[in-house]
C-alpha cells in the first residue's frame, strides 16, 4: 500500500497528463465550500435564481483568490523565501475578497442578511469568511510546497542516481586496464615459453576479453558467467606457472542468481599476485555459496615464503571493489580480509 502511494501520489501531483484532473478536483472542492450560500441563517435550503447568481459570484471570487495565490503570490514570494511579502500580499488579497463579498451581501437581498443595530452577525460572517479564505489559501500553499518538495526530491534522486552510475562506470574503467595489463603480460610469457600452448590460451583470452568488454558493460550478469570467467583467468595462470593449483567450489543454485559484473576479479587478481613463488607450490581456493538471496564468497591463497612488503599488498583494484560494494550494496555486505602464517583470506557476504 505504501509503495502504491509513493509511486502514484508524486505522479499525480507532477505529471502533465493529470493537470486537468487536478484542476477539476480543486474547482469541485471550491464549489462544495461555496455552496453553503444556498442555506439561510436558520439552516433551511433556499433555491432561487438570485441565490444561484450569488453563488456564481462567490465562487468566482474564491477561484480568483486561490489561483492568484497558486500562480502569482506563492511562486513570486513564498517559494523564493520572501515570507513577509507573501503574508502581506495574502492579507491584501483577503481584504479585497471580503470587500467584494460584503458588496454581494449588501446589494443582493436574497444573499445578504438583514442588518439590525447591535446585530453582530455581519461581523461574525465576515470574520468566518476571512478565516475560511485564509485556510483555503494556506492549505493550497501547503499543497504547492509539497508538490515543489516532491519535484525537488525527484531531481535530487535523479542526480544521485546519475552520479552513482557515473562513478560505477569510472570504477569499472579503472579495473579494465589493470586486468588487461596482467593478461597481456601472461600471454607474452606464454608465447616465449610455448608457442603452441600460447595459441590455445590466446583463444581463451579472447573469450575472456569478450566477456570483459561486452558483459561487464551490463548492470547485471549471471553468477555462473562470473565464475566461468574466473575459472578461465585461473586456468590461464596455471598454464603460465608449473607449481600453481586452484579449486573453485560451488554450493547452492548459482544458475539463477544475478549480480553486478567483475565483483570478484580484484580479489582473485590479488590472490594470484601474492602467490608469486617460483620455488614452491602455490594455490588459490575460491568458494561460492548461495542461499535465500544471499551469497557467500571465499578466496584463500597461499602465502609465499618471501612475504610481500606491506605497501605492495592491496592496490588500486581492491580499493575500487570496496568502493563499488559501498555503492552497490549499502549496508548489505560484509567484507573481511585476513592473514595467517601460511595464507591470505577474503570473506565476502552479500544480500542480493
Amino acid at each position: 500500500m505504501s509503495n502504491l502511494i509513493d509511486n502514484h501520489v508524486p505522479d499525480f501531483l507532477l505529471s502533465p497528463r493529470f493537470k486537468f484532473v487536478r484542476h477539476f478536483l480543486l474547482l469541485l472542492i471550491l464549489a462544495c465550500i461555496t455552496i453553503s450560500i444556498f442555506a439561510n441563517q436558520s439552516g433551511e435550503l433556499v433555491l432561487t435564481w438570485e441565490r444561484f447568481y450569488g453563488w456564481i459570484f462567490y465562487s468566482l471570487i474564491t477561484c480568483v483568490i486561490i489561483y492568484s495565490n497558486l500562480y502569482v503570490l506563492a511562486p513570486c514570494f513564498l517559494i523564493k523565501g520572501q515570507l513577509l511579502r507573501y503574508l502581506v500580499s495574502v492579507l491584501f488579497l483577503i481584504l479585497c475578497a471580503l470587500f467584494l463579498i460584503a458588496i454581494l451581501q449588501f446589494n443582493v437581498q436574497e444573499v445578504g442578511v438583514t442588518y439590525e443595530e447591535g446585530n453582530p452577525y455581519i461581523v461574525l460572517n465576515l470574520t468566518a469568511s476571512m478565516i475560511s479564505l485564509s485556510l483555503l489559501i494556506f492549505g493550497t500553499s501547503a499543497l504547492l510546497l509539497f508538490k515543489y518538495w516532491i519535484g525537488y526530491s525527484q531531481r535530487i534522486d535523479e542526480l544521485a542516481s546519475s552520479t552513482l552510475q557515473s562513478e560505477l562506470k569510472f570504477l569499472k574503467k579503472q579495473i579494465n586496464p589493470h586486468f588487461l595489463f596482467n593478461m597481456l603480460n601472461n600471454a607474452n610469457v606464454l608465447i616465449k615459453k610455448n608457442p603452441e600452448e600460447a595459441s590455445r590460451v590466446l583463444f581463451k583470452l579472447e573469450d575472456m576479453l569478450r566477456y570483459q568488454i561486452n558483459d561487464s558493460a551490463k548492470e547485471q550478469v549471471l553468477l555462473s558467467s562470473e565464475i566461468h570467467f574466473l575459472n578461465d583467468f585461473l586456468n590461464l595462470e596455471k598454464v603460465r606457472r608449473d607449481k600453481f593449483e586452484y579449486v573453485i567450489s560451488k554450493e547452492g543454485d548459482i544458475s539463477e542468481e544475478w549480480l553486478p559484473p567483475l565483483l570478484f576479479i580484484p580479489f582473485v587478481e590479488n590472490a594470484v599476485k601474492h602467490n608469486v613463488d617460483s620455488e614452491n607450490s602455490s594455490y588459490v581456493y575460491l568458494g561460492f555459496k548461495v542461499w535465500d538471496k544471499q551469497l557467500e564468497f571465499q578466496c584463500i591463497n597461499s602465502k609465499p615464503k618471501i612475504a610481500l612488503q606491506e605497501n605492495e599488498v592491496g592496490g588500486l583494484g581492491l580499493k575500487n571493489i570496496k568502493r563499488r560494494l559501498e555503492l552497490l550494496f549499502p549496508e548489505r555486505y560484509t567484507l573481511e580480509i585476513g592473514e595467517s602464517e601460511i595464507s591470505y583470506s577474503v570473506y565476502l557476504h552479500l544480500i542480493l
